[in-house]
């Protein structure tokens, strides 16, 4: 049974960084997609930074690029959201996520399997 956990959120004033974990367990990350996903109090989940199962190939939002990066380790079982340069409007509850396939990552329909989420909240 796959099982994604979430943690690192917490509350930080603009300009501040964070660093999100998911934690898997029952899979294998690196095997297939694998994203960060948030949603805002009155809005719709958006997609944040997927990763193709090379561990190589990122898609990022718009909103993100440039503040926020995907990784994972080396075994393959943790994957992370350093998010940096934070604004107000980076507040939402983040979600990771996990698929059973190895294309179309920057999907949210692509991915099977979803965390409980983790607060991130941005004072300005």
């Amino acid at each position: 049974q796959v099982q994604l956990v979430e943690s690192g959120g917490g509350s930080v004033q603009a300009g501040g960084s964070l660093r999100l974990s998911c934690a898997a367990s029952g899979y294998t990350i690196k095997t297939y997609c694998m994203g960060w996903f948030r949603q805002a109090p009155g809005k719709e989940r958006e997609g944040v930074a997927s990763m193709w199962p090379n561990g190589v190939d990122t898609h990022y939002a718009d909103s993100v690029e440039g503040r926020f990066t995907i990784s994972q380790d080396g075994a393959k079982t943790t994957l992370y959201l350093q998010m940096d340069s934070l604004k107000p409007e980076d507040t939402a509850m983040y979600y990771c996520a996990a698929a059973r396939r190895g294309w179309s990552c920057q999907f949210s329909t692509t991915y099977n399997y979803w965390g409980q989420g983790t607060q991130v909240t941005v004072s300005a």
